[in-house]
C-alpha cells in the first residue's frame, strides 16, 4: 500500500487541527460530544477544502498549470479557499458558480479580495457549470495558458486523500486523549471528505462508523462509494470498500445552499453553547442533522462521537438567520 508521503503535497493547512470534546453540549445533550475543528485550517476563513488542496494544486502545479478553475454555489467555500490557495502559488483562479442562493456579501467578498474572477450560470445543472468551465478552458489554451480544472468541493479520489490523512490525524489525537470514537459525523456536500474519513476510518480507526450528513439532494451512498472505490485504487490497498461502511442521512431543508430554520436553529445552539460559529448552509444543516439522530436515539447511550466541522463561517455575513 502507498502512503500518504508517497503523493505530491503542499502543506498550506496548519496542522493538526484542534480536537477537544464539547463539555456543554455533553450535558445538554447527555452524550459525550468532541469536535474537530477543521474550520481552523490556516488559510483565509479555514475549513476542509484546505485538505484537498493540499493535494490537488501540488498535482496542478507539477503539470505546469497557470490557471485554477472550480465550481459550487455562490457562497462556496471551496471555490473561496481555491482562490486563497491559488493566491500563494501564483496561479490565476476562475471561479465558475452557480448563479443561486445569495449572490452578494460573505464569501463572493472574500473571492475578489483574493484576485479571483468570479463567473456565474444560470443553472441547477452542474452539467451546464462544467460545460461552460470546458468552454472557458478551451479559450484559456488558445491563449497559451495552463488551465486546471476541479469539480465542485474538490471531490475526486485525488482531493479525498486529504480526509484519509484527517483520519489519520485524529486516530493519533483520539490515542494521546484516551478516547476511541464509536462514531465521526461530518456535513456532507459533494462526498468528497465523507468518503475520505469513511475510507480512513477503515484504515486507521477500525470499528469507527462514519456518518455523513447530506445537505443535498444527491445520491451520497453511490458517489461516496465510488470515491472510496477510486482512494483503493490510488492507495494500491488491499482493504476493501463496502457498502456497508456507508452511512448517510440528509438534512436538506428548502434546498441546497438554501439556509433552513432547523440550521439556523443549530448554528445558535453550537455559538451559545460553545463560542463556535458554524455557517448556515453547510456545517449549520448538518449540526441540525446531528442534533436530531441524537434525539431519535440512533446513538447508543455512552458512545463517544466526533462531529467535524467543516468551516465556511464567512457565509453568516451574506445571509440572515432565520427562525
Amino acid at each position: 500500500m502507498k502512503r500518504l508521503t508517497d503523493f505530491p503535497n503542499i502543506p498550506f493547512a496548519q496542522l493538526p487541527t484542534p480536537l477537544y470534546k464539547l463539555e456543554n453540549l455533553s450535558r445538554s445533550c447527555g452524550k459525550n460530544l468532541y469536535i474537530k475543528r477543521d474550520d481552523m485550517t490556516g488559510v483565509a476563513l479555514g475549513g476542509n477544502k484546505v485538505r484537498k488542496l493540499e493535494f490537488l494544486l501540488a498535482d496542478a502545479r507539477e503539470k505546469g498549470c497557470d490557471v485554477v478553475l472550480t465550481t459550487g454555489g455562490p457562497q462556496s467555500n471551496h471555490a473561496m479557499l481555491t482562490a486563497a490557495c491559488a493566491s500563494r502559488l501564483g496561479m490565476r483562479a476562475i471561479l465558475v458558480l452557480k448563479k443561486r442562493g445569495e449572490l452578494t456579501g460573505g464569501n463572493l467578498i472574500l473571492d475578489g479580495i483574493f484576485g479571483a474572477e468570479v463567473r456565474f450560470v444560470d443553472s441547477d445543472s452542474y452539467d451546464d457549470v462544467y460545460a461552460e468551465m470546458d468552454r472557458i478552458m478551451a479559450d484559456l489554451r488558445r491563449a497559451g495558458h495552463v488551465p486546471y480544472a476541479i469539480p465542485v468541493g474538490g471531490s475526486v479520489p485525488l482531493g479525498s486523500l486529504g480526509y484519509v490523512n484527517c483520519a489519520l490525524e485524529i486516530a493519533n489525537q483520539a490515542r494521546d486523549m484516551g478516547v476511541t470514537f464509536d462514531s465521526i459525523v461530518s456535513a456532507t456536500g459533494s462526498g468528497g471528505t465523507y468518503a475520505g474519513l469513511t475510507y480512513g476510518a477503515k484504515l486507521f480507526l477500525p470499528g469507527t462508523r462514519s456518518v455523513g450528513i447530506g445537505v443535498a439532494a444527491d445520491p451520497f451512498e453511490d458517489i461516496a462509494w465510488e470515491l472510496m472505490g477510486g482512494l483503493k485504487e490510488l492507495l494500491e490497498s488491499d482493504v476493501p470498500v463496502e457498502r456497508e461502511d456507508i452511512h448517510i442521512k440528509y438534512c436538506i431543508g428548502p434546498g441546497y445552499a438554501v439556509p433552513s430554520p432547523e440550521g439556523c436553529a443549530a448554528v445558535r445552539r453550537l455559538a451559545r453553547e460553545e463560542g463556535v460559529l458554524a455557517d448556515p448552509v453547510y456545517t449549520g444543516k448538518a449540526l441540525a442533522g446531528f442534533f436530531q439522530l441524537l434525539e431519535e436515539g440512533y446513538f447508543g447511550g455512552d458512545e463517544d462521537i466526533l462531529f467535524v466541522h467543516t468551516g465556511g463561517a464567512g457565509a453568516l455575513f451574506a445571509v440572515d438567520l432565520i427562525d
